[in-house]
């Protein structure tokens, strides 16, 4: 188990790596000039000579390579550079946004697992009965639903119409901060993140535990007079969990993907909402901080995934 955990982790070194002139190469493609987004409109423009003076000071008009080894370095010792446009570390900038994020999309995670898998093993368990019409017709119905639309529609319902839950922001403006409060915020963000991954996993453990059910060992089982829910729960759901697992790992990168579009209509102070403002400001050090700590956080996830599944799979191991 050790060699395995870390060869992924060894594998994980140079993917990084890659991912890093990926971003580098993608930003410095991207249309925009850092220099002129500093520029205040109201204060008038600068001459050529100045933006090229200034392009100078920061560096920006050295070679690609050069550059990028620079900020590669910096990156080593923890540094993501300078915020050209707010003129503060984009460190800062990324730690003040990157516990909304994460409060979000950890626990959508945790409720589209716990929903997902647990009415995947009913429908399966009551397979062709109306709760298996039930689900699976919900589930297909979720899939289908743009997230946009349905945190349009629950901000229309429960916020607008039935004025049960608040229309946006982490915490209600003027009232001291209280866990109820962050509770309530985090409601819808956190349901519709969570609905389409649910759903999916609701398929999908469906599918892996009505083939495990028909298994010779879980039939062995129920002759030598083991409970039902035993034999659906001890001796079913492990191998059955097996290609869940997998559907989990995958399903991360739209997590964190899906997490940009809703904290901005939720106007939600992640990583997502900052990185709407650094594209919109060409704040070339902010969207490189982001993208890689989104990548970062995508690869542990993953790796993360990988320990698990040789945890609960034996046969999973790396000679």
């Amino acid at each position: 188990m050790t060699t395995y955990i870390l060869k992924r982790i060894l594998i994980t070194i140079p993917l990084l790596l890659g991912i890093t002139v990926i971003i580098f190469s993608l930003i410095h493609l991207a249309p925009g000039d850092p220099v002129t987004g500093m520029i205040d409109p109201t204060l008038g423009t600068l001459s050529a000579e100045a933006i090229a003076q200034e392009r100078s000071r920061l560096g920006l008009d050295m070679p690609l390579p050069l550059q990028y080894a620079a900020w590669l370095g910096r990156m080593v010792r923890g540094d993501l550079g300078y915020s050209l446009v707010r003129r503060s570390p984009v460190t800062e900038l990324i730690g003040r946004r990157i516990e909304s994020t994460l409060q979000l999309t950890v626990s959508a995670l945790a409720l589209a697992v716990v929903a997902g898998v647990s009415i995947g093993i009913i429908s399966a368990v009551k397979q062709y009965s109306w709760i298996d019409s039930l689900f699976t017709f919900l589930s297909f119905g979720a899939v289908s639903i743009p997230g946009f639309f349905l945190a349009l529609g629950l901000i229309y319902i429960l916020a607008l119409n039935l004025q049960l839950l608040p229309t946006s922001g982490m915490q209600t403006l003027g009232a001291p901060p209280s866990l109820w409060d962050r509770l309530r915020h985090m409601i819808m963000p956190v349901s519709v993140l969570a609905v389409t991954m649910a759903a999916d996993l609701v398929r999908y453990t469906r599918s892996s535990v009505l083939e495990v059910l028909g298994q010779e060992y879980l039939t062995v089982a129920r002759a030598k007079g083991v409970r039902e829910l035993l034999v659906v729960l001890r001796h079913g759901l492990p191998n059955a969990l097996i290609p869940v697992i997998t559907i989990i790992g995958l399903r991360l990168p739209a997590l964190f993907g899906g997490s940009i579009i809703i904290e901005q209509i939720f106007h939600w102070p992640g990583i997502g909402t900052l990185n709407i403002w650094a594209v919109h400001n060409s704040d070339y050090m902010v969207l490189m901080g982001l993208n890689l700590v989104s990548a970062i956080l995508i690869l542990f996830a993953n790796l993360l995934t990988d320990i698990v599944y040789a945890f609960v799979d034996p046969r999973v191991r790396y000679d």
